[in-house]
């Protein structure tokens, strides 16, 4: 009789209140309790999270540093809502830095860095089972961001960051695990790491290009749904 084991998220500690109201608006957004280009009023916000507007407004410029909010002056906050243009020309930028990334990791990547993509492989394949977005999104960023960090290059790897969190939140705006065809698996990670091993640079590139394309036409796919 096989034994199914529930997995156990740690509670979440905050060390600030703009902390605490940043996590509580992006579970929102995630949970699909806040909808795009819905305004969101600081007020309302607080009183809801009871916490001051000063925390409230942090959490919304980082929420709009990420590509999740819009801040409009004179007007407010809004939920971002994208277009699948604006996506396309996102994921394009994202294109080329991962491959530059992932082009250098292939020459200098470490059994330390190594280590970590198949933590992060396993963290992934669990989420991916569990059809939890937020813990998804977390071991996939993990994953690209250790790639980024085996370039050895500070500056990418900040460019790097920067454009997964934009296009993270698109993926949080229209959740691929709402359809079959569209939910995500981890074969092109385990390919990716495959090669990374060997350190076949051009390979590398090769499935990163693919990998991020057919990321793309799935998202453009549930968006147009």
């Amino acid at each position: 009789m096989k034994c199914e084991v529930e997995r156990v998220r740690e509670p979440r500690l905050y060390t600030t209140s703009a902390d605490y109201a940043y996590q509580e608006m992006r579970r929102r957004i995630i949970t699909k309790q806040l909808k795009p280009g819905q305004r969101l009023p600081e007020v309302n916000l607080a009183v809801q999270m009871g916490v001051s507007r000063t925390p409230v407004r942090e959490a919304l410029r980082r929420l709009a540093s990420e590509g999740l909010v819009v801040i409009i002056p004179n007007s407010g906050a809004r939920l971002a809502a994208p277009t699948v243009r604006e996506v396309e020309d996102t994921f394009l930028v994202r294109g080329e830095l991962e491959c530059l990334s992932i082009r250098l990791a292939a020459q200098r990547i470490s059994d330390r860095h190594i280590r970590r993509l198949e933590e992060a492989m396993v963290e992934e394949i669990q989420s991916i089972e569990d059809r939890d977005l937020e813990s998804y999104l977390e071991s996939n960023e993990i994953f690209h961001k250790t790639i980024a960090d085996a370039s050895g290059n500070k500056v990418l790897v900040e460019y790097v960051e920067n454009i997964i969190g934009r296009t993270h939140a698109y993926v949080v705006f229209y959740d691929p695990f709402q359809q079959e065809e569209t939910t995500p698996n981890a074969e092109p990670h385990k390919e990716v790491l495959v090669a990374l091993r060997s350190k076949d640079e051009e390979r590398c590139v090769r499935l990163m290009k693919r990998h991020l394309q057919e990321t793309i036409a799935k998202l453009s796919e549930a968006m147009e749904e």
